[in-house]
């Protein structure tokens, strides 16, 4: 065989396999313009441009394809990508998402930009302007926090079950009871010193704080978790004092 025609040949089964989807075809989704997304949501403007121009290539149908995403096997690699992104979070759905979830997701978005594992390297490596700027990852930090503050703290005692379901809708995007995740794990938190669980990365700032977890610091640590530790991973708060109350009686148990 002559090499022009092995080169041919070559390049038209690279060509060909750009059309095969092993992981599944993310392509399919429709696009509808960045414009679109997130419209209806309900969160600072910044936070939107940034989840816009910084996450939605990947979380969203308004992937934009360049002419490598055709060649395979990479192709294979960054379609897979995508389409795992979406499964986590699709901000061309996040209007339609339930309130509890988009809690959830808000708490995660911040999380993994704080943390700086978002975006991936692999994405990084190829669009060289996708790093979260510290501004950016500020702008994010406000996606967890109630525009009106926290409320004030109520007295008596709160309702482990009611508290459960808190839990489960608010904390559970970062934190389990039995196993750490991107926050440590909570069963037997209360009474305990914090930035102690072994092998768990903390912040400087909640390691060296010498906090031991009861009734009045978690209510400090619900209500802002800044202004109690400066410099911790914690991606929101929470601003009812009735569901704080709940929550700190479920971690009591």
């Amino acid at each position: 065989m002559r090499p022009w025609t092995a080169a041919a040949l070559t390049v038209a089964v690279v060509v060909a396999l750009g059309y095969v989807h092993p992981f599944g075809n993310p392509r399919v989704e429709p696009a509808k313009g960045l414009g679109t997304l997130l419209e209806g949501a309900t969160m600072p403007a910044d936070a939107k441009a940034v989840l816009v121009n910084k996450c939605a290539d990947c979380h969203s149908s308004e992937t934009r394809w360049p002419v490598y995403a055709r060649i395979a096997p990479g192709s294979w690699l960054i379609e897979r990508d995508i389409i795992e992104a979406r499964k986590k979070m699709d901000l061309s759905y996040w209007e339609q998402m339930p309130a509890d979830k988009q809690e959830v997701l808000t708490a995660k978005i911040f999380e993994e930009a704080k943390s700086g594992e978002m975006p991936p390297l692999q994405y990084r490596l190829l669009h060289w302007n996708a790093k979260l700027s510290k501004a950016d990852v500020q702008t994010l930090s406000m996606l967890g926090k109630s525009s009106g503050g926290s409320e004030a703290t109520l007295a008596g005692d709160g309702d482990a079950v009611r508290g459960k379901a808190v839990f489960e809708k608010r904390c559970t995007g970062c934190h389990a009871m039995a196993v750490d995740r991107e926050g440590p794990r909570l069963a037997g938190v209360y009474g305990r010193r914090a930035g102690i669980i072994a092998g768990f990365t903390y912040s400087m700032g909640l390691k060296n704080s010498a906090v031991t977890w009861n009734d009045a610091t978690l209510e400090k640590w619900l209500s802002d978790p800044d202004l109690m530790v400066p410099d911790n991973n914690m991606s929101f708060s929470v601003p009812k004092a009735e569901e704080r109350r709940d929550l700190i009686a479920y971690l009591k148990q």
